[in-house]
This record gives structure tokens, sequence and C-alpha cells, in this order.
């Protein structure tokens, strides 16, 4: 069982983990550069996984590699009863513009955060799971990891992203993707165009009956699509045509009547040119953020120990997106603050992001990130009160869901 400290013995605690963060601080740094220097893509972050696992060796622990079937996923678990408390790290890349996500923070603070707590666990009487979770970029893997095991018996789940700001939370939305291929029939288009059926002008319909829908949706949802093939030449009838899309709502119960009606758009455009259509929604879909209101209050505390005062998400200051770590929030009591890298209005998955994350002030948040969350461990292992409200509250959010 989880030991119950004094606020003495409390401070104490925090100021070992942060000790042991600035102990290790060059390492971590070293590989945030170093990972951000070899930007890699779903289930391809074999350059990552190897350099958190390798210090995760270096510093006594033993790392399954491979982890949950997964090549480039890892785990590093320390004790085995009382509360347990999961870590995540991040580290794969986006096409074109690397870490314009700033997953090399994520990963490394995750893994000084988790390094620093493990040095207490014992005496606390906590266990904890640092989990390596890659292809957060579409791939799902903190799904796919969950569906064989890698939440069982965790209490609690977190990680931190960066931003623009130091916030609270995310405004996230459930999403899903979509892969839509036309099929029609090839012809020359100057000497039989009539015999033809345009697979490329289906597509064009179907796109320009999804943006007439965009005026129709709520201001908390999203469509986004692009071409995937579009034809061979131009003096040929394009028999076949593919697009992406992405469909985004606040929750998995209002995605689905949206993901009904964008289908709907896209099927208008094979009727109007006498091609067929098919269709894939493609799993795992990503749930919204909830994120836990105790967990969330403990780490702003600890944030602002270290100078940084967190604040809710509004008009002015919020970043919107999706992630796997919705899906994670639904299982256990997690969070996902945002800590600031670039200065304010800078958005993430940007060429500018992408420079802040290998920035001074993008080392400084894996410094911070790592002593904030290691400190909102202890506050989990050593006061049984901080636990017993995080479970209430999450009992609590999907109780009112």
């Amino acid at each position: 069982m989880s030991k119950e400290l004094t606020t003495e013995e409390l401070e104490e605690v925090k100021q070992i983990v942060c000790d042991e963060v600035d102990a290790i601080a060059g390492i971590l740094l070293e590989a945030s550069h170093a990972i951000h220097e070899n930007p890699e893509l779903n289930f391809e972050e074999y350059y990552a996984h190897e350099t958190l696992t390798g210090i995760l060796e270096d510093q006594g622990l033993k790392p399954e590699r491979g982890a949950y079937d997964l090549e480039t996923a890892f785990e590093a678990s320390i004790g085995d009863e009382g509360t347990c408390v999961a870590v995540l790290c991040e580290y794969d890349a986006l096409p074109d513009i690397g870490h314009a996500c700033g997953h090399n923070i994520i990963g490394t603070a995750g893994l000084g955060a988790g390094l620093a707590a493990s040095k207490v666990a014992h005496r606390l009487g906590g266990s904890l799971r640092i989990l390596g979770t890659p292809a957060e970029e579409g791939g799902g893997g903190k799904v796919f990891m969950a569906d064989r095991g890698a939440f069982d018996d965790v209490d609690a789940a977190m990680m931190v992203h960066p931003a623009s700001g130091d916030l609270a939370k995310m405004n996230t939305i459930a999403i899903q993707r979509l892969h839509i291929a036309y099929e029609g029939l090839a012809a020359h288009a100057a000497a039989a165009p009539h015999r033809g059926q345009n697979a490329l002008d289906a597509a064009v319909l179907g796109y320009q009956n999804v943006a007439a829908l965009r005026q129709h949706i709520r201001p908390d949802e999203r469509i986004h699509g692009i071409f995937l093939e579009s034809g061979s030449k131009p003096n040929i009838v394009p028999e076949y045509s593919s697009m992406e899309w992405y469909v985004r709502s606040k929750n998995s119960q209002s995605l689905e009547p949206l993901k009904k009606r964008v289908l709907n758009c896209l099927e208008a455009g094979a009727m109007a040119t006498s091609c067929t259509m098919t269709h894939d929604w493609i799993d795992p879909y990503y749930a919204d953020m909830v994120d836990n209101e105790t967990i969330c209050s403990l780490y702003s505390s600890n944030a602002l120990r270290l100078g940084r005062s967190l604040v809710e998400p509004d008009s002015e200051n919020k970043v919107v997106g999706s992630t796997d770590m919705g899906n994670i929030s639904y299982i256990v009591p997690s969070i996902h603050p945002m800590i600031g890298v670039a200065p304010h209005g800078v958005p993430i998955h940007t060429p500018d992001f992408a420079y802040y994350a290998r920035s001074e002030a993008g080392d400084t948040a894996v410094i911070d990130g790592a002593k904030i969350m290691a400190m909102t461990i202890v506050d989990l292992w050593g006061k049984k009160t901080n636990f017993e409200k995080a479970h209430l509250d999450f009992q609590k959010a999907f109780e009112m869901g």
C-alpha cells in the first residue's frame, strides 16, 4: 500500500525527485535533441525507441523493448503494489515537418519523470509504469497497447504536451479517419469522353458537398480531407480516385451522426457521376480527452512551484486537436496538460513550432515537465486522499456523461 506522508515529508520527497531530474538533465536534453534531429513516422520510431530504452537500461531499469507486440513500444515497471501510475512517452513525428508537435519533449519529459519517481517508489509504496507509446499521429499506439493490457491495474496516467502556453488541458475532440475510393470507367477524353465515368469528378463533387456541409456543423466539429489519387493523364477520363478524410466531433456520441452526414455528401458525388464508391472507417478512432480534475489540480500546483501558472483554455488560449490519450482517459484517471515552449500564437504542427521544440524553451519544458509530473506522482503516492478524490472524479465524469 502507498504510504501516507506528512506535509513536511511530502515536500522532502518532492525535492528529491526534482534533484533526480536535475542529475540526469544533460542526458534527457541530449536525447531530446537527438530525437528531434531524427524524426520518425508512425510505428517506425526505431531510433527514438532505442535511445529512450537505452537510457532506461543505463539508469538501472529493465525495459521491455517491443512491448505489447508493437516493435517501437516499450515498458519499464517499478514496484508491484500500491497505487500504480503510468507516465507516457510519445516520440513519433510528422511527415515533412518533423517534430512540429514536439514529441521529442513528450518522450524525454516522460522518461525523466518516470526515472525520478522510480527512485522513491519503494519508499512511498507505489508502483510505476513508464510506457513508450508509438504512433500518436494517427496510428493509435496507445489504443493497441490498452487493448493488450498495458493499462490493466493502472490507477492513473499522465503525460505532458508542448504548446504555446501553459494550459491545464487541451481542447480535445473525438476523431475517426475515413478512406474513400471512387471507381468509374476510363475513356479517351478527346475522342470518346461520353463513354467515360469520371471518378475524379465524383471526388471533386463529394469534396464540394462536404465543403457546403461545413457551414452547418457545430462549432466543436471539424471535417478536413485530401485527394490521394486523381488519375494518370489529362487525356484519359480518370477511372479511379481516392481521398482521405478526418471527421472530428466533441465526443464519440456526437461523432456518429456527423460521420453519416459526411458519407451522404461523398456518396452523392458517386451518384452524380454514375461511379461507385467504397469507404473504410479506419480504426482505431480517437476519443475525446476526459481530464481528471483532481490530478489536474495537483499538476497545476506543482507547476506553480516552478513558476508556471497554468490557465484553463479559453478563446484566446487553447489548443484544439485529437489524441489517443483520450481513449486512455476513458479507462483510467488521466491528464494531458500543455507546457509552454513557443511564443503565444505559434500553432503546433507548423515548421515554426518544430523550431521551438529544439529551442532553449523546449529544453526548459523537458526538465520542468519531468519535475512537475514526478511531483504529481509523489502527490498520488503520498496522500491517500488525493488518490481517492481522483477516482471519485473519474466515476462522476462518466456518470454525468
